[in-house]
């Protein structure tokens, strides 16, 4: 049996209120990464102001990145409770 099989056998048995949690748990972690990022933009341009526009762009890039991965589990938890 392949990885893969298993995966798709274990997406088709999900319980939806389950996978409800798992996204909830999995927004933790985005929710979390687009506080520090900010927290690291305020806290850097306090201490050298001039940067702001370098921290900001950096900030807006990083912020995208971290957003696609709650939007993957997003994707992911409508496609295990679609089976259901």
């Amino acid at each position: 049996m392949s990885a893969l099989q298993i995966a798709q056998d274990a997406a088709a048995n999900i319980n939806p209120g389950l996978a409800a949690i798992g996204y909830g748990l999995a927004a933790i972690g985005p929710g979390i990464g687009v506080g520090l990022i900010f927290s690291s933009v305020i806290s850097g341009t306090a201490r050298q102001p001039e940067a702001r526009g370098v921290l900001l762009s950096l900030a807006w890039t990083t912020f995208a990145i971290v957003e696609v991965l709650a939007l993957i589990g997003f994707v992911v938890y409508f496609i295990a409770t679609a089976g259901a």
